[in-house]
């Protein structure tokens, strides 16, 4: 069976930031698929990925790109599915510009869009197990012992305060 998360990025050197939306769907216990798929080196493979995710058994496609980040918005016009956006820090502009294109979609065209990096990597990774966890009480549990281990793990006071 095809993994319920597709997790995409436009060339090899987006996985520093999209491997920690696999780490974190791997700590959930969720199977992703990861693969490249760039909107515009590689466009017929991206137009065939999108256009088949459903059938193949995807449920969500978290997509990483950086620059130009025309992934997120090319694929979310190519699939019904959830598309979840993660802008890449890029060298030039920090991320900002991925933002600004992963985010300025128009209307009819969709595109959840995370933070910059490895922040909105992990977010959409939860987000992406949150709609997941709408039909799945077993993963709902999960999700829930996840956020609670993290509210825990903050501290009253500061270390070494007196």
């Amino acid at each position: 069976m095809t993994a319920p998360i597709a997790i995409i990025m436009g060339s090899q050197s987006d996985w520093e930031t999209m491997r920690h939306a696999a780490e974190t769907l791997a700590a959930l216990g969720v199977a992703c698929e990861t693969r490249i798929v760039s909107a515009h080196r590689t466009p017929d493979r991206l137009y065939a990925f999108a256009k088949g995710a459903k059938a193949a058994g995807h449920k969500v496609i978290i997509a990483g790109a950086g620059g130009a980040a025309h992934l997120p918005g090319m694929t979310a016009a190519l699939t019904e599915l959830p598309v979840f956006g993660v802008p890449v820090e890029s060298k030039a502009l920090s991320g900002v510009d991925s933002l600004y294109s992963i985010v300025q979609m128009p209307a009819g065209i969709p595109v959840g869009t995370l933070a910059i990096g490895k922040p909105g990597a992990i977010n959409a990774a939860l987000l992406a197990a949150s709609v997941l966890a709408l039909n799945d009480p077993a993963l709902s549990s999960r999700l829930a012992a996840w956020r609670k281990q993290q509210t825990d793990a903050v501290k009253d006071h500061p270390e070494g305060a007196a």
